[in-house]
């Protein structure tokens, strides 16, 4: 529906641009006007969209790729929390308002069409109720026993059609004005671009601006067609008392598509032949006026699909694969993957240079694979049959040299799922539930990162009696859980109770800085992304949602926001080897 909006005010736009151009050009050629007006019924059937996709198809290239330095996850934090989040909310059902005017639109396209049609079979009657009339012109005519005024019927065969008893009411003079207006019609080919006119009315028959479009039309096609008699062949006298006749005696065409003599306007049409001046041609100034107006209308929309073009990021050379790769069921061979009791299965990794040894389930490879595998966000897959969230495998790789972590984990990851599980995947964005971290009334309770805490690394430029800042840790006691989170921002701790309660957390809270958090709750319905502890004698500590607002200051509040899915397309088991 928004497509169809943008493109029918951007097509009155243009109509808007059109008619301010033929008041430009109202001295000179009618049939300069009557093209003008053709290029604003054409927009309607050719939305500037076609234009800007023909320019998204040229990519610009940009720098190439600058690879991040390597993070150290540690497992302790990463595979309690790989579990899946729960299943995506359905979307709302769809509206049954497009549906409705679907409908109206048919049945209005249904009854013009058959309006139109009904007239041209009573036109066609009338031509074949006709007799040869031999005229000596380069097309047929035929005289009809209607009383429809002379006109030229069909498109590609055309038929001059003359009422019968016209020779006797006409003079010679002014029976040789309106046979010369019909050859007019017949040269450009005016019943084609009528007919383009009468699908155009069709298809948006309820925008006004279109039937307008086509009365301006038929109004400019007369105005030519009496130019063009006036100047090679006809008295301005005899050519006005033949139209006039014409219009006395005989019944106007009902179909712009069979050009008569008869149309638009008839008194501004008898004062503009009686007053006849000889139009004035285009000048330079008016010719360089219609040339950019048309170079403007095609080349912006196709600048503007340039712009917005894919970006190609050079990369020097391509991402290696691994030269030796194994997936088996099950986990074993030096890494291993925990699953909770209600299903929930993630996978954890054993790092060595140049290796991958990693278990757990597709949907945990997919997440480090297209993710960002040091970031603890988890995103749900949809299209995917269940087993990628219950099968487990065990994947080990190994290739030559020694790439950083961050390609093994990623472009290599992807390459290897691709081609043994036959992956198709895409990812898509749309509206769902989401938790807004805002703080409490009383304000936060926060602890700031001291530098001296610890020290950020590498390992190996520890200083002697300091501790390295690491990822975090995760102590169970018995139902409850204990976090700790040295040296983090406020964004990356929503996302980490994003994958604890199966829902994207969005930072409101607007607090910059890094800071020690330290966490204590029992999971329960409200974490369905952690499994739940053990049976025990120890009492069970607050939700995480009380937890929040005691121990940080911090509180989750329910919103709608932006959410981020992977959609599977294709996916098959992997064979063993």
């Amino acid at each position: 529906m928004n497509s169809i909006a943008d493109h029918l005010w951007q097509s009155t736009l243009f109509a808007g641009v059109v008619w301010l151009l033929t008041l430009a050009l109202r001295k000179n050629r009618a049939r300069v006007r009557h093209g003008l007006w053709l290029a604003a019924s054409c927009k309607f059937l050719i939305p500037f969209s076609v234009f800007i996709a023909l320019g998204s198809l040229v990519p610009k290239r940009t720098a190439p790729a600058i690879t991040l330095p390597t993070l150290v996850v540690m497992d302790e934090i990463s595979q309690p929390f790989t579990a899946p989040v729960a299943a995506a909310i359905a979307p709302p059902a769809p509206s049954p308002f497009p549906a409705i005017l679907l409908a109206v639109w048919a049945c209005g396209c249904v009854g013009i069409t058959c309006s139109w049609w009904v007239r041209w079979r009573r036109i066609r009657a009338a031509v074949r109720a006709g007799s040869p009339v031999a005229l000596g012109l380069p097309i047929k005519a035929r005289s009809s026993p209607t009383l429809l005024e002379p006109g030229v019927f069909g498109i590609f065969r055309p038929i001059l059609l003359l009422p019968d008893g016209i020779f006797d009411r006409l003079t010679p003079a002014q029976l040789q004005a309106v046979i010369a207006h019909e050859l007019c019609h017949v040269r450009h080919r005016d019943n084609l671009i009528a007919t383009f006119q009468m699908f155009v009315e069709t298809v948006f028959w309820f925008h006004p601006l279109v039937w307008w479009i086509g009365k301006r039309m038929v109004e400019e096609r007369e105005r030519a067609c009496d130019e063009e008699v006036l100047r090679d062949l006809a008295e301005p006298k005899a050519y006005a008392e033949g139209i006039l006749n014409v219009c006395k005696l005989y019944v106007e065409s009902p179909l712009k598509c069979v050009s008569g003599v008869s149309g638009s306007n008839l008194k501004k049409r008898i004062e503009a032949i009686m007053n006849y001046r000889i139009v004035q041609k285009l000048n330079r100034g008016k010719k360089l006026l219609l040339a950019g107006a048309g170079v403007i209308a095609i080349t912006v929309p196709i600048i503007v699909g340039t712009l917005n073009a894919p970006r190609i990021r050079a990369q020097p050379t391509p991402a290696p694969k691994f030269e030796v790769a194994s997936i088996r069921p099950g986990c074993g061979g030096g890494a291993s993957g925990g699953a909770s009791k209600d299903g929930n299965t993630g996978g954890s990794q054993g790092a060595s240079p140049g290796k991958l040894n990693v278990c757990g389930t597709l949907e945990f490879f997919i997440n480090r694979a297209y993710g960002n595998p040091y970031r603890m966000r988890f995103v749900p897959i949809e299209g995917a049959p269940s087993w990628i969230k219950s099968d487990r495998y065990q994947i080990n790789a190994k290739t030559e040299g020694n790439p950083n972590s961050a390609l093994i984990n990623g472009p290599m990851l992807q390459a290897l799922l691709e081609e043994r599980f036959r992956l198709k995947i895409r990812r898509e964005t749309r509206e769902v539930s989401v938790y807004d971290l805002t703080v409490t009334k009383n304000g936060s309770k926060l602890r700031p990162f001291n530098e001296g805490d610890c020290f950020p690394g590498p390992p190996a430029l520890l200083p002697q009696g300091q501790d390295l800042c690491g990822p975090g840790k995760i102590a169970r006691n018995g139902p409850n859980l204990t976090i700790e989170m040295p040296r983090k921002t406020l964004t990356e701790f929503a996302e980490f109770l994003g994958i604890n309660v199966a829902r994207t957390v969005v930072d409101k809270t607007g607090i910059t800085g890094t800071f020690d958090f330290h966490l204590e709750f029992a999971p329960d319905e409200g974490t369905p992304g952690v499994p739940r502890g053990a049976l025990s004698d120890e009492p069970a500590g607050p939700s995480i949602f009380t937890a929040l607002q005691e121990q940080l200051g911090l509180k989750l509040e329910s919103a709608k926001g932006s959410g981020e899915f992977y959609v599977v397309d294709h996916v098959e088991r992997p064979s063993e080897n």
